[in-house]
């Protein structure tokens, strides 16, 4: 019989790795901070498509001329130049910057493909509301987890899983800040979506638990039955992280070449954060769980003792009398 792994033993090697990870993640964001799309802080961005060369300088230059206002950037990618705003324009403004665009360069066949304009106010109430609907979902998550798993831990279950979660979603918003990817409404929608697939590898662990204590000894140690439980859904979350996380890698490249950032936006972070899930499930969830257990039981251990000895000094008191 192959030797089993002792995951649970190594737990504070691999709470050593992700802390280190974390912190790498804060000095970056420290370091460089984050770059919020106008979705969450409010502006204006206006996207046009030509065929044949601008300069960036001069667009920005056409633009603050036109708008009499401060053009925070502007970005030539794949035949589309994009204008960005702190501030919101009128329809107005952004006719004339559009009719100015097409004088300044005729021929080059300037198409209007993407204007968003959004008050500050608006924006940062909806990164609040996105929050909070992370937040609920995780929540909600959680609950479902400890009413599942109530026989072997209930709630510790459920606690367990929404620590490994909050790592998750920690090393995907370090993703965002990494790559310089600003955060819109497919930050959100990586959130959600990594909550799902990550628990989906704790549930897959925590059923064999629930079985494995059915069928082993009663008297067998936690630690004993964690370790065959991950030890025995290992390959299986593997495989099946290896080919999402494929999958995903491909999408990237794709969206990469083709430059089609809203997809790259999606498919970066969330390649971060499958291999983050399945850390999580697999090296940190359940031996973390395995240890409150341990501590749980070892505490009753003694509790009970004590208690025992309270008698039995009370009973010999009670014959010298």
């Amino acid at each position: 019989m192959r030797k089993e792994f002792d995951f649970v033993g190594h737990r504070k090697l691999f709470l050593i790795i992700s802390g280190c990870v974390i912190a790498l993640g804060i000095l970056f964001n420290i370091l460089f901070g984050v770059n919020m799309d106008i979705s969450f802080t409010g502006g204006t961005l206006l996207s046009y498509s030509h065929t044949g060369t601008v300069a960036e300088k001069d667009v920005e230059k056409l633009a603050a001329d036109i708008l009499g206002k401060e053009i925070d950037g502007v970005d030539d990618v794949g035949g589309t130049v994009s204008i960005t705003l702190s501030e919101r324009i009128t329809l107005e403004e952004q006719d004339a910057v559009t009719k100015a665009m097409e004088e300044k360069y005729p021929g080059q066949e300037i198409l209007l493909t993407k204007a968003s304009s959004l008050d500050a106010p608006m924006g940062h109430m909806f990164f609040i509301k996105c929050l909070v609907a992370v937040a609920l979902a995780a929540a909600l998550l959680m609950i479902y987890v400890a009413f599942r798993f109530r026989k072997i831990g209930g709630w510790s279950a459920g606690i367990a899983g929404l620590l490994a979660l909050f790592n998750d979603l920690l090393v995907a918003y370090f993703a965002f800040v990494i790559f310089r990817i600003p955060l819109n409404d497919n930050f959100v929608a990586v959130l959600l979506s990594i909550l799902g697939y990550s628990l989906n590898d704790t549930i897959v662990v925590y059923d064999r638990i629930r079985e494995n204590r059915r069928l082993m000894d009663p008297k067998t140690p936690i630690r004993d039955v964690v370790n065959r439980s991950i030890n025995q859904s290992f390959g299986r979350s593997f495989n099946t992280s290896l080919c999402t996380f494929t999958a995903v890698a491909v999408v990237a490249v794709m969206a990469l070449v083709l430059h089609m950032d809203s997809i790259t936006s999606f498919a970066v972070p969330m390649m971060f954060g499958i291999v983050s899930g399945f850390y999580t499930s697999m090296f940190l969830c359940s031996p973390l769980w395995a240890a409150w257990v341990e501590y749980k039981e070892k505490k009753e251990s003694l509790a009970k003792a004590n208690g025992k000895d309270r008698k039995a000094g009370g009973k010999k008191k009670a014959k010298k009398a």
